[in-house]
């Protein structure tokens, strides 16, 4: 699916992948707000697909009934932390009061676009990555054990965590997890031509950086990468929930 703003171009798909029965994945993109949201829900059950929702769905209604027309990034980025943290809230209070959603939890990636920049938020594994002239750079950081031993030093790379025995999926921040969850956010400004993929762990999973590349640089709309990139995910063996929201910049706004 996709759709336009005379600056922005937008295009997203979620697919249950080759092995789930069901999909835990959710993803809003708002064009009107210049808002792209993936979250990929735990928990077992349908608790995870209810929490990943409840995300995506709060988090989206906080910037579409409280962002001013104009905003500076600063507000931007005290506003995603600010609705990440009452979306949190909001799935624990709904799993207190739900015993069979229980434990239920979620990641999340969020892109809010402005005039001349862009908010990044996040908690969890599901990632952002920006192609700009021709390279693509992780613009988040994984909350995850394994990213943390590396970080720590105990591993030089992630490749050698793995080796060791070290698993991906296990998380050291995610909504649902605790009181209180603070997003990491950063600002990174908008270039004409910048490409920003968000997506859930069942993309880069299957989906190795060289590859990510390939498909991302490859001429073509939005729609046909965001396809290519499932298909790719499902041939590697589709092993989790599969989801990408995709933004082009078309032209870079800037304040009157």
């Amino acid at each position: 699916m996709a759709e336009e703003t005379p600056a922005l171009e937008f295009a997203w798909l979620t697919h249950r992948g080759m092995v789930r029965k069901g999909n835990e994945d959710s993803v809003g993109v708002h064009p009107e707000y210049h808002l792209a949201i993936v979250a990929d829900g735990v928990g077992g059950a349908s608790a995870g697909e209810v929490a990943s929702r409840m995300a995506v769905d709060l988090i989206a209604e906080r910037f579409m009934k409280r962002t001013p027309s104009r905003v500076e990034p600063r507000i931007a980025m005290l506003l995603t932390e600010a609705a990440v943290d009452e979306a949190n809230g909001a799935i624990l209070r709904h799993a207190k009061q739900k015993p069979e959603c229980s434990g239920m939890g979620t990641t999340v990636v969020m892109g809010f676009f402005g005039q001349g920049w862009m908010v990044c938020g996040h908690v969890g594994d599901s990632r952002m990555y920006r192609l700009r002239a021709g390279e693509l750079t992780q613009l988040t950081r994984d909350h995850s054990f394994i990213q943390e031993v590396v970080d720590q030093g105990f591993f030089p790379t992630i490749a050698d965590a793995r080796e060791y025995g070290i698993t991906d999926n296990v998380l050291t921040r995610a909504l649902g997890s605790a009181a209180h969850i603070k997003a990491t956010t950063a600002t990174e400004d908008l270039l004409e031509g910048d490409i920003y993929l968000l997506c859930s762990d069942g993309l880069t999973g299957m989906v190795p950086y060289e590859e990510l590349h390939n498909v991302l640089s490859a001429a073509g709309t939005l729609d046909t990468v965001a396809e290519t990139l499932i298909k790719l995910a499902c041939k590697r063996g589709g092993v989790d929930n599969i989801t990408v929201a995709l933004v082009r910049v078309n032209q870079v706004e800037t304040a009157d």
